[in-house]
């Protein structure tokens, strides 16, 4: 923090008091770029701060500053400070870590990159699949993240307007579907006792393998259905196909990515007379249930309509595996499944998934 923002520094200082109630005696570690982000520095955040824990397990508690309003007040709502919030990350403390591991750093930094850049921001029962492992270097199945209220950290009021604290949770693909298919706070609730107090654990599998749990989600799924009404998809197209007799058809292409988790949502959508919207740049598709089957454009979203049987079909379809297939007895449209591409950081094809 420069001498210049000292005096001013009203929303620094809460986030300060709130972390001193927790942490009287410790000195954080404390992070900040060297060239600020407005002077054209690559790091957006103003700084973050890092306190060393060991209950309920030995773990590095990181706490962001630069999401909220820490300076003067600019934003034009007063009961808002700049995003409204926070990021915290609680990762597990190895054995051999003296120094917190610095790539945590860069992983906060590039969540405030994309909320700087799109102006979309996270709030609790929010997830996001990270395209890869939660640390470049790592051999982690920790490949996906999920917001919660931080357990310790309660929002506070500032001079500049309220601040909560999200705590950013590392997740499973596995899980990353369960949380599609049924409700993100639900399924928290449900690994709470298996992760104190939400400590993100690069070396852990994914929890769902507990029979007790897959069990509960299940249940969850069959009970309340999926609270997800949209998914980003990493491929998809569709394209009308003129045919002779005047009856137009359509073909629809999906990566096999994202095959097992859209039939997963579907699953708890459409039996719940709930719509599915699929969204990629090449196009939208939204899946409605229905008493007949037909397929229709609509203010340029591709309508697919299912009646229950053809719901159940096209789902048993849903496989990672790259091929063509129709639904028997509704003749309007074509599925493709084309293979996925994984790439790592630098561009470079890691997996191919189909």
């Amino acid at each position: 923090m420069s001498e210049h923002h000292e005096e001013e520094a009203v929303g620094w200082d809460a986030i300060d008091e709130a972390l001193k109630a927790i942490y009287p005696e410790q000195e954080p570690k404390h992070y900040a770029p060297l060239i600020p982000y407005l002077l054209g520095g690559g790091d957006p955040l103003n700084g973050i701060s890092v306190y060393e824990r060991t209950e309920p397990v030995p773990h590095w508690h990181y706490v962001t500053y630069g999401f909220s309003e820490l300076f003067e007040k600019e934003s034009d709502d007063p009961k808002t400070s700049g995003y409204g919030f926070e990021l915290t990350f609680r990762l597990k403390k190895e054995t051999n870590d003296c120094e917190p591991p610095t790539w945590a750093n860069h992983f906060l930094n590039n969540i405030a990159r994309y909320v700087f850049s799109t102006g979309n921001v996270f709030a609790a029962g929010h997830h996001l699949n990270l395209n890869g492992p939660i640390a470049a270097e790592e051999e982690t199945e920790i490949r996906a993240i999920t917001f919660v209220q931080d357990p310790e950290l309660e929002p506070i009021d500032t001079p500049n307007g309220n601040v909560e604290f999200l705590q950013v949770v590392g997740i499973t693909l596995e899980e990353e579907t369960a949380v599609q298919a049924w409700n993100c706070l639900k399924l928290m609730e449900l690994l709470a006792p298996y992760l104190p107090m939400y400590v993100t654990d690069l070396s852990r599998s994914s929890l769902l393998q507990h029979h007790q749990i897959a069990e509960a989600v299940e249940e969850g799924i069959e009970k309340d259905g999926s609270s997800t009404g949209s998914l980003f998809v990493d491929f998809l197209e569709w394209k009308e196909q003129k045919k002779a007799s005047g009856k137009n058809t359509y073909k629809v292409r999906l990566g096999a990515k994202q095959a097992e988790p859209i039939a997963q949502v579907l699953k708890g959508r459409l039996s719940k007379g709930k719509s599915l919207l699929l969204h990629h740049e090449g196009g939208h598709v939204e899946f409605l249930p229905a008493d007949q089957d037909a397929v229709e454009v609509q203010d340029g979203i591709l309508q697919v309509k299912l009646q229950p049987d053809s719901c159940t079909v096209f789902i048993q379809q849903l496989v990672p595996q790259a091929r063509t297939f129709d639904i028997p007895g509704f003749p309007g449209i074509q599925f493709e499944i084309v293979k996925s591409y994984i790439k790592d950081q630098q561009g470079e094809v890691v997996e191919v998934i189909g």
